[in-house]
């Protein structure tokens, strides 16, 4: 085919251009999942030593839609550089006066598609790099779930998050200097003047991310760990940069800032070893005394004698209530999950049931008896 054909312009470009714009744009849509594909599994080889045996399939599907994206950028802006018009044409023009000699600045629509571009590209490689911290995130969070101590559990998490924070500050220090061109070291130095304003406005977040530092140093309590602090009792579930999240018993999700849960009282129920329980077996005031020392001495036995709990149960009788005769039972369980302690003492009470009813005696409830009395005549009685 004659050259002098694809030379022929229509609105600015030659046949040429608009066949290579429109070669190279229909190419990179219709490969570009197959090539973020690759790309992904290729990257992963270079992750392997991380953790052996890990799937790379987890890997490939955190990247290959941040590396999708940044091939599709790529295909576009190669495409969009095959075009001559309008690429050239100026788009804003300013004359100043330079010691009274005219000066033009200009600035073509090329010059604002490559900027758009860079920023795409960056915005886009960054993203892959924090895509790459969650995969690294999740290969140490499976190492962590593998060990007895729950303190790297915690940490993973932590470290994921201020990664990424780090990641993304760096991000938009190289878009301000690679972008917009500005000085990024006078930018810093700007920083450390303002530092002290913001450090003012912002100090109950400083506050609260010096707490989760000072969590990770102490230790107080790591994830999975059943604590209660003020009127909240629940699991941990994470420790972030600001917050930390309670599970509660009753399966609803608190978040307390760091700051309360390092300056607050807290009580870590999961480091305790027993379990007390304390409470009265309240009988009718017609049982009688030999009957209430069998109870006590039944109860007693059976408590101890049950492998969740220690050896250090006490039964007494302890008072004389307005509606009942109390006997106090206090022992421990050694069982410290919540669910089976719920468990053990749903088996000691259906005992302690069973061994009353076994004696003849009744459990009380509160009443009351009314005496009525006539002041004056009797009432006559009904003919």
């Amino acid at each position: 085919m004659n050259s002098e054909f694809f030379e022929q312009q229509f609105f600015g470009n030659s046949i040429r251009n608009y066949l290579l714009f429109a070669s190279i744009l229909l190419f990179g849509l219709l490969l570009k999942r197959l090539f973020s594909r690759a790309l992904s599994k290729l990257m992963f080889r270079m992750f392997m030593r991380i953790q052996p045996g890990t799937d790379p399939k987890v890997f490939v599907d955190l990247l290959i839609r941040p590396v999708e994206v940044l091939i599709l950028f790529s295909v576009i802006y190669l495409s969009i550089n095959q075009l001559d018009y309008p690429l050239q044409e100026v788009i804003f023009r300013r004359t100043t006066l330079i010691n009274k000699v005219p000066s033009v600045y200009e600035i073509t629509l090329l010059q604002v598609i490559d900027n758009l571009f860079l920023l795409l590209f960056i915005i886009a490689a960054f993203w892959i790099v924090l895509r790459i911290i969650d995969f690294i995130a999740y290969v140490f969070e499976y190492k962590a779930a593998l060990t007895e101590s729950k303190t790297d559990d915690q940490m993973v998490p932590f470290i994921k998050e201020l990664s990424k924070i780090i990641t993304i500050v760096l991000a938009v220090f190289v878009i301000l200097g690679a972008v917009f061109n500005l000085n990024v070291a006078t930018i810093i130095a700007g920083l450390g003047i303002g530092g002290i304003a913001v450090a003012l406005a912002a100090q109950d977040t400083l506050q609260n991310l010096l707490g989760s530092f000072t969590i990770f140093a102490d230790k107080p309590f790591v994830v999975g760990d059943l604590v209660r602090i003020d009127k909240f009792e629940g699991t941990i579930e994470k420790v972030g940069f600001r917050s930390t999240l309670l599970r509660t018993l009753d399966k609803t999700l608190v978040i307390i800032p760091n700051k309360k849960m390092v300056d607050s009282p807290l009580e870590n129920l999961s480091l305790r070893n027993l379990r007390r329980m304390k409470f009265n077996i309240a009988l009718k005031y017609d049982t009688s005394a030999e009957v209430m020392k069998k109870i006590s001495v039944e109860v007693e036995k059976f408590v101890n004698d049950h492998p969740a709990t220690s050896n250090d149960t006490l039964v007494s009788f302890d008072s004389f209530g307005d509606s009942s005769l109390n006997i106090q039972v206090l022992y421990f369980i050694e069982i410290v999950d919540y669910n089976e302690y719920m468990r053990i003492r749903e088996d000691i009470n259906y005992r302690i049931m069973e061994i009353v009813s076994e004696n003849g005696a009744g459990f009380a409830f509160p009443s009351q008896t009314v005496y009525h009395e006539y002041v004056g005549d009797k009432p006559e009685k009904p003919v």
